[in-house]
């Protein structure tokens, strides 16, 4: 009964409340992480609208087929109707569900818009997914790229996260419009950040797009959402936002850093 209560509980919070934390997903949640971009708060806002009105139906299509089964049934109803037809009925049960998706088309096409329409952006990351990491290049900074591989569960540090920390996260400047071209080198994968709201296939030899403008610092993680092979459940992604002046710093560190790792690669396949 305890057990009960408690799983009862767990699960009536997370049906009631955004997961908590920065980005990062949380035991027992079944709802979406906390929105970090506006783009993600109208995501959350138009499945509210969403659930309202599946909750109708659900309640509207139960009391019909209770009202039914009790009000036609053998004991109350012994000789039943002869027809077949009821053109009046036939007209409202069509248009009704017309009616119903054109209230969401309105919205829904409203924000798919907003997903694609592409806002000028400050500066460009180029994503490229492989088996099984992810590269990403900075062309507006130096041109300086790098790779990020998952942290096995010995490097993790007190307060990281399994299976979706990395040795090396984007950084980016909070409240800037960042564009991402995303594509693969090898097979399909695709580019997943929950709490920004987007999801984005890498595809080999094609470059798709998306946009993301963080609203709140923090880091925030998500995963490659598409069957890339054995190790698909192992590339995640980790993304830091900082102030501008945080990110300016970041920045001249990470082009001597990641220069110097380029060239010991370089002097490494040379022996």
């Amino acid at each position: 009964m305890i057990k009960f209560i408690s799983f009862t509980l767990s699960l009536f919070l997370s049906l009631t409340s955004l997961g908590a934390g920065n980005g990062a997903p949380e035991p027992w949640q079944i709802n979406f992480q906390q929105p970090a971009t506006d783009l993600m708060s109208e995501v959350i806002d138009f499945h509210n609208f969403l659930m309202v009105i599946i909750t109708g139906i659900v309640v509207v299509v139960l009391g019909l087929l209770t009202y039914i089964c009790i009000r036609f049934s053998r004991k109350r109803n012994p000789i039943p109707s002869k027809f077949s037809h009821n053109v009046a009925i036939e007209i409202i049960w069509t248009l009704i569900p017309v009616i119903i998706l054109c209230v969401i088309a309105v919205p829904s096409f409203r924000l798919l818009k907003e997903e694609v329409k592409m806002p000028p952006a400050e500066f460009t990351i180029k994503v490229i997914g492989y088996q099984w990491y992810w590269n990403y290049q900075f062309p507006d900074h130096g041109n300086f790229s790098f790779d990020s591989y998952m942290l096995d569960k010995t490097q993790l540090q007190p307060g990281q996260h399994r299976l979706l920390d990395v040795d090396n996260r984007i950084v980016i400047p909070e409240n800037t419009v960042v564009r991402l071209l995303i594509t693969a080198g090898d097979v399909i994968h695709s580019f997943a950040v929950p709490s920004f709201g987007i999801k984005t296939d890498a595809v080999p030899g094609r470059v798709n797009e998306t946009w993301i403008k963080v609203n709140q610092r923090g880091v925030y993680y998500g995963q490659c959402s598409e069957l890339c092979g054995v190790n698909h459940g192992f590339m995640p992604i980790a993304i830091e936002v900082v102030s501008k002046e945080e990110f300016n710093h970041w920045i001249e560190h990470a082009k001597q850093k990641f220069a110097q790792n380029k060239f010991e690669k370089l002097i490494a396949l040379k022996k």
